[in-house]
């Protein structure tokens, strides 16, 4: 993966935004996503390591890693579901929680990634409490905590969403088995919150 996000160039790239998320990214399409399953990447801002995951998937041609950014690229600073055909659109922090709220609803089994920056818009909130207290099964949200959010949880990011009613745990977001252990649970009755330390 480091291979395929160095042929990615430019002022714009996001760099620790994606090289915070390529672990969680990895362990989530090869181990735990199944036939039918729905991802949102809402953490639009770092979106290389998204990319060249799907260039290893045979989503995205190789050579268009060496176009990233360009102005006729097919990958822009933030990913475009138009353009790729896989995902959502994102980028405006705090849409991709409260969309994956309502595939959830749909009846879908659905994971959803974030910053922990992005948990500072109060969107991502409402959705959050929605989603504790109406139980939405099915919702898996990834916090990747690579600790840029302006203000900081009391207690720890999962300690918030536990208080919101979710099932929320803290994993080493480098430890492939225990990111695979911790995306793979399901709460049948209510929605679950993995946060992804990331420190190194």
């Amino acid at each position: 993966m480091n291979q395929l996000l160095e042929r990615l160039k430019g002022d714009e790239k996001h760099d620790w935004s994606a090289y915070s998320t390529y672990d969680v990214l990895s362990v989530l399409f090869d181990r735990v996503l199944q036939d039918g399953d729905r991802f949102l990447l809402s953490k639009g801002h770092g979106p290389m390591a998204y990319y060249a995951l799907l260039t290893t998937k045979g989503v995205i041609p190789l050579e268009e890693l060496d176009r990233f950014g360009q102005f006729d690229a097919v990958l822009g600073h933030h990913p475009d579901r138009l353009l790729l055909g896989y995902g959502i659109s994102s980028g405006s922090l705090g849409h991709g929680l409260p969309m994956a709220v309502g595939v959830a609803l749909a009846g879908r089994r659905t994971f959803v990634l974030v910053g922990d920056g992005e948990l500072d818009e109060g969107s991502n909130w409402e959705a959050i409490q929605y989603a504790g207290r109406a139980r939405v099964a099915g919702l898996t949200t990834v916090v990747v905590d690579n600790h840029t959010a302006t203000h900081g949880w009391p207690g720890g990011i999962a300690r918030r969403f536990d208080a919101e009613g979710w099932d929320a745990v803290t994993v080493d977001g480098r430890d492939h088995e225990a990111l695979e252990a911790a995306m793979s649970r399901s709460c049948a009755d209510g929605p679950v919150c993995v946060v992804a330390e990331v420190t190194r």
